[in-house]
């Protein structure tokens, strides 16, 4: 379904000088629907009678204090698409313009065809579509190669969007106890939209990336394909926190934080910190280990859960953190 697609712009003299790459637009959809912690808890003791769960154990595990829910007639190509006509209208770009749509969502509209066809249909583009889904990781992934993209003179302007339905996972009928306990990770999720807009330009935007996996502690944290009597089905999130915490530990401090020193820079030169959240406690203790200042990030998942693979887009919204101030939490 990808057919050949060679943009006018792209002539090897448009490519004689030095190109950067660019973000140029970020937008994040957040549905309307939020469903606090409070209100999630009093629906699984209405959902699971008798269930004997500690009450207050998601927002002391995870620091969420409510999530975004998606409509039940909405798909994450529909998030997907709100956010980037947003974005695109706020830019004033054409969607012909558009030379590459990367679908960068864990959630999915089908399995056949890419959800990332449906994105750019809706949006009346004829233009190559792939996606990148890697976990949380996705949206990086597909910054990472629409720069090389850019750099190589492939393409000068790529749309990069993600659609969440997560909170669709949550198990609502629990067997005891123990499927709460490791049901609760699952429960911290929320749905968003988001797009981002990466253009060539003379001036430089992205400076550099460094990639760093840790693929033998994939069990750490896992959302499964359960097949069972014929039947197949999406199983719930689980994390072991103790196996993810083990993976990070195995990097070493000066890899993280050579990736600053090697660009003549340190942490006194950013003005904020974006990073995926998957709890609050989390994120603290990934900042005490790799000396990140904490009054430097953007703090989202109390407002607005663990949106996966929306999380750095739904960072770069928020406003930045004041010189100085204590970590903060930025309501929407």
């Amino acid at each position: 379904m990808n057919g050949a697609h060679t943009p006018a712009a792209h002539t090897p003299a448009a490519h004689a000088r030095t190109v950067h790459t660019r973000i140029t637009g970020v937008t994040a959809h957040l549905p309307e629907r939020t469903l606090t912690t409070a209100q999630l808890e009093d629906r699984i003791a209405a959902d699971n009678p008798g269930l004997d769960f500690p009450r207050g154990l998601i927002a002391k595990y995870s620091g969420v204090q409510r999530r975004h829910v998606a409509a039940a007639t909405q798909r994450p190509s529909d998030l997907a698409v709100t956010a980037a006509g947003k974005l695109l209208k706020r830019t004033g770009t054409d969607p012909a313009r558009i030379d590459l749509l990367l679908y960068a969502g864990l959630s999915l509209d089908f399995v056949e065809p890419a959800t990332a066809h449906l994105v750019a249909c809706e949006l009346g583009m004829n233009c190559p579509v792939f996606e990148t889904r890697n976990a949380c990781n996705s949206v990086c992934n597909a910054i990472e190669a629409a720069d090389a993209f850019i750099a190589a003179g492939r393409y000068r302007t790529v749309l990069i969007v993600s659609g969440e339905t997560g909170t669709r996972t949550m198990p609502r009928v629990l067997d005891g106890e123990a499927a709460f306990t490791d049901a609760v990770a699952s429960y911290t999720v929320s749905d968003a939209g988001v797009a981002l807009l990466l253009e060539a330009g003379e001036e430089p935007g992205l400076l550099t990336h460094h990639t760093l996996a840790r693929s033998s502690a994939w069990p750490a944290a896992t959302v499964p394909i359960v097949y069972r009597d014929g039947d197949i089905r999406i199983g719930s999130f689980t994390v072991d926190g103790t196996r993810l915490a083990q993976a990070f530990i195995t990097i070493e401090r000066d890899t993280f934080t050579g990736v600053l020193t090697g660009m003549g820079l340190a942490w006194d030169d950013l003005a904020a910190v974006c990073m995926h959240q998957a709890s609050l406690d989390s994120t603290w203790r990934f900042c005490e280990y790799f000396g990140v200042p904490k009054d430097k990030v953007v703090v989202t998942i109390a407002d607005h859960g663990n949106v996966a693979t929306a999380s750095l887009p739904c960072n770069w919204r928020r406003p930045p953190p004041r010189a100085g101030c204590a970590p903060a939490t930025w309501s929407r």
